[in-house]
Formats: structure tokens, C-alpha cells, sequence
């Protein structure tokens, strides 16, 4: 039996974790939290979980939340320019809903059924010091550990990392009591883009007491929203959103006035700089370890991808697992393991990076497009949940006027 060692029990970790142990290998997997400490604690992500990223899920007998998370029928964008006027929005069904669970309850519910079903687990911190007696003492070693120092074993690959800080703050608050639009009274993600400011998203989620809305803002760093770096209580969290809401995006802030956060860990501050990293790294002589999911690649959220990622690394690595067999998992097959999922990814990361630039004049007229045409807004909406769309019509000027040139046909 292969014996699999995985640092951290996030999405991707648990997902293969999981999996892995479902097709009787030997997994140890390693964290710093049991499931107790982790449902007891703060929130960890703003995470929005797409159709083909749930479909991986349900694949691996995962799905444990699907009749209790609410799930979004739709997405609505509004573009408030100058901020306080809204100069367009458009809404967009969701072919295949997506829906958010509180990665407190999500991670904290894998890691007892991985318990419950004999998995092994080692409490405790793993450094880049005790890191080669790991994988030494296993086949394979993986790092599903998005943070921290042992990120930093992995080297940057500068050919994908157009950004060396990040490009937007972060400010997420878990709230109770945020009300439905008048004409879209079933569970929608709405997206307030504001000018010189940066983005607001509020979404539906299921947290530790119950259904929820997420409100997550993306500050554009010096802009207006860009005022968290205090990190007030959940309760001045909600005050301040509401006051920016108020100001820049008052439809939202209408829909927002009644909101009190979820519990006392219900806020979440940073900031991310977008990364990709090489796949690889030599831990000690002829000892290597490979990457997964946020360790390697790391997007901002402004486009919602990083559970996805995390999900669909987990698979692939998993399909990569499986067929090696009995043979060494060596560095050229760790090579082609994350290439497998970088095909994936990069699409992901090329998107979220042009959404994170100013908008170019082609997103300006797309976007101007869905608000007269269903079917563009449809088709904006549902790349959300595989990016590769996008690159047929979206990502440069040229694709996206020749999409425009039949899109109202």
C-alpha cells in the first residue's frame, strides 16, 4: 500500500485526502486544528462554489451540504459610475447553481468523516525543517498548505506573475438579515463594481447557526473602500460596510441596512498577492515534495475561484495518483501532475488578473452588451464557473467585437 503524506486539510487537502483514502491508500494528512478548534474558530475564505467544482464533489461522495447550502439562481451586476449612480446593471441565470459553505463548517464536517472513516491525522505545525523526514517516510509528500512559510519552498514562476503585491485589501463579514430584491426574491449573487473604488459581492451561505450572506469587499488600495486595516469587531464591520454602502452603492446598502454579523468570528481582513509557483520543490538530496492548489496558485478572489481551484487540483492530482500505479512519483511526474491542472488554472488566472487591471474598453462594451442582450448576460455569468469560456470572446478586444458583432442577432 502507498504511503501518501498531505500538509493541510483545506479544500484541496481534504478533497484528496479523502479520495485517496477512499481508493485504500495509506494517507496521513497534517494540521495545526481539529475539527473542533476549526468550527470554533474564524472565518477562512468567502468561498463560492460553481456547478463543475460541486459535480467534483458530489463525485468523491462529498456533497454533504447540497440540501441546507441555499443556492444562487443568479448573478446581478451593477456598475455604480460615478459611485452613488448606477450607470448599468444586468442579471444572469446560473445554468448549474452555485453555492458557499462556511469553510468553518465544511472543513470541520471532512475532517471528522476522514477520522470517522480510520483516516490518520498528525496535530501539529509542519516547517520547512521537518519537512524532508516527512517525505522521506512516504511515497509521495503533498503541500496543500496556501500560507505561510512553507509556501515559500516553492518558487515563484515570474512568467505567470504579473503582480508582486497585491491588488486589492479585503474586508469579509459573515451577516444575518439582509433582504431579497422585490424582483428576484430567490437566493442571487450581486456584484456592485464602483468606480475608483473596487467591488462589493454579496452572496448567500450557509455558516455554523444557519443560512447567511456573505458581504465581501474588494478595495482598490488608496480608493474609498480601502479602510480596513484597524480590522474593527464584527459589529463595526457591519457599520462601516453599511456607511461605504450608503455612499457608493446605495441600492445594495437598501438591501443591506438591517444586517447583523453571524457570530463573533464572523470577519475575515487581508490581502493577496497573486502567485503562481513552481509545482516542485527539492526539500533535501533527491527528496522532493509537490504543491497543490493555493500553494502554488493563488489568485485574488474578486473572481471567486479559489475553492474551484482547490477542487479541480484535487482531481486532477487524484486521476495522476491512480495512474501511476506502483511507479515512482518522481519530479517529472509531479511535473505532469500540476500540468494537468495548470491547463485549468491558467485560464482561471488569466481572467482574474485582467479583472483585477482597469477595465479595458472591450469589458466596458461587453458589459454595456448583457444589459441590452439576455443571452450575453447569460454567457457572462456561466463563465464564472469555467473560465475557459471567456477566452473565446471576452479576454482581448478582438474577440470580444466579434462576438458583439452577432451577439444581438
Amino acid at each position: 500500500m502507498r504511503r501518501i503524506a498531505i500538509v493541510g486539510a483545506g479544500q484541496a487537502g481534504l478533497h484528496l485526502a479523502l479520495a485517496l483514502l477512499a481508493a485504500d491508500y495509506d494517507v496521513t494528512l497534517l494540521t495545526d486544528r481539529t475539527a473542533q478548534q476549526v468550527r470554533a474558530g474564524r472565518v477562512m475564505s468567502s468561498q463560492l462554489m460553481f456547478g463543475p467544482a460541486r459535480r467534483l464533489e458530489r463525485t468523491a461522495g462529498l456533497n454533504l451540504w447540497d440540501a441546507t447550502a441555499p443556492a444562487a439562481t443568479a448573478l446581478r451586476v451593477t456598475v455604480w459610475d460615478p459611485p452613488g449612480k448606477s450607470a448599468l446593471t444586468f442579471t444572469g441565470r446560473f445554468d448549474e447553481p452555485p453555492h458557499s459553505v462556511d469553510q468553518r463548517v465544511k472543513m470541520a464536517g471532512w475532517l471528522s468523516l476522514y477520522e470517522a472513516r480510520g483516516g490518520r491525522v498528525r496535530y501539529g505545525p509542519v516547517s520547512p525543517a521537518t519537512l524532508p523526514a516527512l517525505a522521506a517516510d512516504h511515497d509521495l509528500t503533498v503541500v496543500a498548505s496556501g500560507r505561510g512559510d512553507l509556501t515559500r519552498l516553492f518558487a515563484r514562476n515570474a512568467l505567470y506573475c504579473p503582480f508582486d503585491r497585491p491588488q486589492r485589501t479585503l474586508a469579509c463579514v459573515y451577516v444575518r438579515g439582509v433582504a431579497a430584491p422585490a424582483d428576484h426574491p430567490d437566493p442571487q449573487v450581486r456584484t456592485n463594481v464602483v468606480a475608483g473604488a473596487g467591488e462589493v459581492f454579496v452572496m448567500p451561505a450557509l455558516t455554523t447557526g444557519g443560512p447567511c450572506d456573505i458581504v465581501l469587499f474588494e478595495a482598490l488600495p488608496g480608493g474609498p473602500f480601502d479602510c480596513w486595516h484597524d480590522q474593527p469587531s464584527p459589529g463595526g464591520c457591519v457599520a462601516r460596510a453599511l456607511d461605504l454602502l450608503r455612499t457608493y452603492a446605495p441600492g445594495e446598502y437598501e438591501l443591506c441596512k438591517d444586517a447583523v454579523p453571524t457570530d463573533a468570528g464572523a470577519t475575515l481582513y487581508g490581502a493577496i498577492t497573486p502567485t503562481v509557483r513552481h509545482p516542485v520543490a527539492e526539500v533535501a538530496p533527491d527528496t522532493y515534495v509537490l504543491g497543490m492548489a493555493d500553494t502554488v496558485v493563488i489568485n485574488d478572489p474578486v473572481t471567486g475561484q479559489g475553492s474551484n481551484n482547490a477542487a479541480r487540483s484535487a482531481a486532477a492530482y487524484l486521476s495522476a495518483i491512480l495512474e501511476r500505479g506502483d511507479a515512482p512519483f518522481n519530479p517529472e511526474w509531479m511535473r505532469a501532475a500540476f500540468a494537468a491542472f495548470w491547463r485549468h488554472a491558467r485560464q482561471v488566472t488569466e481572467f482574474t488578473n485582467l479583472m483585477l487591471e482597469p477595465p479595458p474598453q472591450h469589458i466596458h462594451r461587453l458589459l454595456a452588451a448583457a444589459a441590452e442582450h439576455p443571452a450575453v448576460a447569460r454567457r457572462f455569468v456561466n463563465g464564472y464557473a469555467d473560465p475557459a469560456d471567456y477566452h473565446g470572446w471576452l479576454m482581448t478586444a478582438a474577440d470580444a467585437d466579434a462576438y458583439l458583432a452577432t451577439a444581438g442577432s
